[in-house]
């Protein structure tokens, strides 16, 4: 977004104002029509009737948009700030009166440890972010067979 005056600033408010016609949606999204009219029977792809009409505004179809991380991705991304991507991240552990634990809500029936995920945090040195990880290996072992982790 650029902004080159007061005019900008209209151009950029009528561009989040515009109504987009099912081709124009099928276009912004780089899918078929006939897709578009699937999402929108699924309920998947908000849409209004104006008229006879059918439009969508670009909210409702950014938020149809989903990103899945890999794991590459993941590890990449693991060692720099989510909020300003520096890489100088300390790291340490956020404390109260003993460590953090994450507990998941629904664990398998039967486990010999306790169902307690360790945390550890690492500060951004650059702008004061913090960021949790928890012990995935553990997290993976207490939930049930039929739910992995990465598929919630």
């Amino acid at each position: 977004m650029t902004n080159d005056g007061p005019k900008s600033a209209v151009r950029d408010r009528d561009e989040e104002k515009r109504w987009y016609s099912v081709r124009e949606a099928a276009t912004y999204l780089a899918v078929s029509q006939p897709t578009i009219f699937r999402w929108m029977k699924e309920g998947a792809l908000s849409f209004y009737k104006i008229g006879g009409a059918t439009r969508f505004t670009r909210e409702s179809m950014d938020a149809l948009i989903e990103k899945t991380t890999g794991l590459k991705e993941a590890e990449a991304t693991l060692g720099r700030c989510a909020a300003c991507g520096h890489s100088a991240l300390v790291e340490g552990r956020v404390q109260g009166t003993g460590r953090m634990y994450f507990r998941p809500e629904k664990t398998k029936f039967w486990v010999f440890s306790e169902a307690l995920v360790p945390l550890t945090a690492r500060v951004c040195s650059a702008c004061g972010y913090v960021q949790m990880h928890a012990d995935v290996e553990k997290l993976n072992r207490l939930l049930p067979e039929d739910k992995p982790a990465g598929s919630r």
